[in-house]
């Protein structure tokens, strides 16, 4: 192992190393993470949460290392609570894992994740809001091939992450992009940010938009939503829009035109799929060229006059 001597004691800063060895105070928190086949990416989002009193990760059928990688943390003296839990969709297994949590603040993460320094030195302060203040929305910043993270001036939405145990549910209607839904008032985050890396190529990140937008046009069609056709002409170029000048991806060159075009991708998805699954309910396709089926007759004789 690898000591490093802080304020003249030493701490362990080898591999997996607990927080407690490595001299972290921690909080009243319990971080929840949801996950299948995240070997390669949850150790960092792992280690990221050490001022975490507890963290849930609720495995919904890993065949690859993760609960090998896991086990490594918990062998440890990571406070780390691994269980199984069947997929029963994103919102409904984030919510399951939601409600495992035992400390007064809960942290939702994905495994590609993780806290950049300036969120976890504000963590602190978050917690310590008045009573009144139920949940803290933060930004994330996203990794992109060709550039890097994005700097701290370009974020994606803020979204809820940090919420009082019990004052808060994911709604269970969203199949994609769930969010929590709180109980009371929820500030911004002026500090620090969600780190996403997954950098995945554009041929797998447009499978990927593919995937998402089926759920979100099945969701659509589900709640029997009004949805106007001028959507599929406006909605595309409103989200690369906001992407790209509204939250600064022109600041990141070509990787950042990419990743705000790849959105509207989504968003055009969206709202073909939507088209066409009405379109599908109004009138199931048909071949304009069938034709009924040619009665069958009985061969006209032809008579043929003898020769003289």
């Amino acid at each position: 192992m690898t000591d490093a001597v802080a304020n003249g004691n030493q701490v362990d800063q080898s591999p997996f190393s607990s927080p407690t060895a490595k001299g972290v105070a921690t909080l009243p928190v319990s971080a929840f993470i949801i996950c299948m086949n995240e070997e390669e990416y949850l150790a960092n989002c792992i280690e990221s949460l050490g001022q975490c009193e507890e963290i849930v990760i609720v495995d919904s059928g890993s065949t690859d290392g993760t609960e090998q990688l896991v086990q490594q943390y918990v062998d440890q003296g990571w406070p780390i609570r691994f269980m199984h839990e069947d997929w029963r969709g994103y919102a409904a297994q984030k919510q399951f894992a939601l409600e495992q949590c035992t400390q007064p603040w809960c942290l939702s993460i994905d495994s590609d994740e993780r806290l950049d320094d300036s969120l976890q030195a504000a963590l602190p302060e978050l917690i310590e809001a008045p009573e009144n203040i139920v949940g803290w929305r933060v930004a994330r910043r996203a990794y992109l091939i060709g550039f890097g993270y994005t700097p701290e001036w370009v974020r994606e939405r803020h979204n809820l992450r940090l919420i009082r145990n019990g004052q808060g549910a994911f709604d269970l209607a969203q199949r994609v992009h769930e969010g929590i839904v709180p109980t009371g008032e929820v500030l911004k985050s002026k500090r620090g940010s969600l780190l996403h890396f997954r950098p995945l190529p554009i041929d797998e990140q447009i499978l990927k938009e593919n995937k998402y937008s089926t759920l979100k046009a099945d969701q659509v069609i589900a709640e029997d939503r009004p949805r106007s056709i001028v959507r599929m002409f406006t909605s595309p170029g409103f989200y690369f829009l906001r992407l790209y000048f509204l939250h600064g991806l022109w600041r990141c060159g070509i990787p950042g035109f990419i990743q705000a075009a790849t959105g509207s991708v989504y968003s055009f998805l969206t709202e073909s799929k939507v088209y066409q699954r009405r379109a599908l309910q109004r009138q199931a396709p048909f071949d304009d060229m069938d034709r009924p089926a040619i009665v069958q007759r009985e061969p006209r004789k032809v008579e043929v006059a003898e020769a003289a």
